[in-house]
């Protein structure tokens, strides 16, 4: 008896699977207990700015091999790269079977649009990217950029990474602002390209609400993450649901029975086999 949940759509962010932090057999026990038409990874999903060779254990591994068995099983795997795995970038619009790591992507969810990003590329300067934005639809592409030479700027000056979110986490009134401020300009943008959804992660605050200004109005979504709130989006019915983990604890899906009998090195070599992926149904 299947009792899994068909989602059309289901987007998760900030994992970051490679460090202390990442909670992957709640995120398992999630992944375990849908069947998603698509499978969207927001960014930061592996944490290569921490990763350590040391760390890395078989729940993560396990991790990596749920996504990729939704990949072989039809569903459609969209990475968008984050700040954490910007490494993947020079992959864009890379397509391995069933998965492709992009920058950002547009979908038409039943005639209305959505737009979905990591969200990283606003640390650079809130009141830059809007305008940098306007440049057109390679925009955000030329943020990323731009994000991608001022740390490269910083690093050869032996200096840290710019990262508002860092300066901010002992101000409460700064987090709330940066939050705020983020909201707006992903919201502005989105209206002003005419999305009616933008969804984003980065900013590890799972929230889901209607935004308005002069010219019009979206709604904003934002995943979450698995680090502290054990979130993920849904779009079903022509809906779209914040999952929380801890209200919404699936007791029957917990690790795959495959997957808990597996060792570490049948993942490792499960991962690094490519399957083919099975022929997905016409729509």
């Amino acid at each position: 008896m299947n009792l899994k949940r068909k989602v059309e759509i289901a987007v998760i962010s900030d994992v970051h699977l490679g460090t202390f932090g990442c909670h992957a057999k709640q995120l398992l026990t999630y992944l375990n207990s849908i069947e998603p038409k698509k499978l969207i990874l927001n960014g930061d999903i592996i944490d290569i700015w921490q990763f350590k060779k040391r760390y890395f254990p078989k729940s993560h591994l396990s991790v990596i091999k749920k996504i990729m068995d939704f990949a072989a099983n039809g569903t459609e795997v969209i990475y968008i790269t984050g700040n954490h795995d910007e490494m993947l970038r020079k992959f864009t619009d890379t397509e391995i079977g069933n998965i492709s790591i992009v920058n950002k992507v547009v979908l038409d969810l039943d005639g209305r649009k959505a737009w979905f990003f990591h969200g990283d590329v606003f640390d650079i300067s809130i009141q830059n990217a809007k305008w940098l934005a306007k440049l057109g639809g390679w925009g955000y592409d030329l943020l990323i950029l731009s994000n991608r030479f001022v740390n490269w700027c910083l690093e050869k000056m032996g200096k840290e990474r710019y990262s508002l979110s860092k300066k901010i986490k002992n101000s409460v009134k700064g987090a709330v602002k940066y939050i705020s401020d983020f909201e707006k300009v992903a919201t502005d943008l989105a209206i002003e390209n005419g999305y009616d959804y933008v969804v984003c992660g980065h900013i590890h605050q799972p929230k889901m609400l209607i935004k308005e200004n002069k010219s019009g109005k979206t709604t904003y979504l934002n995943s979450g993450d698995w680090v502290e709130n054990f979130t993920a989006l849904e779009y079903q019915f022509k809906r779209w649901k914040i999952y929380n983990y801890n209200n919404d604890k699936l007791s029957p899906f917990f690790a795959d029975e495959e997957l808990k009998e597996m060792d570490v090195k049948d993942l490792i070599a499960a991962i690094t086999i490519v399957e083919q992926p099975k022929k997905q149904k016409s729509k």
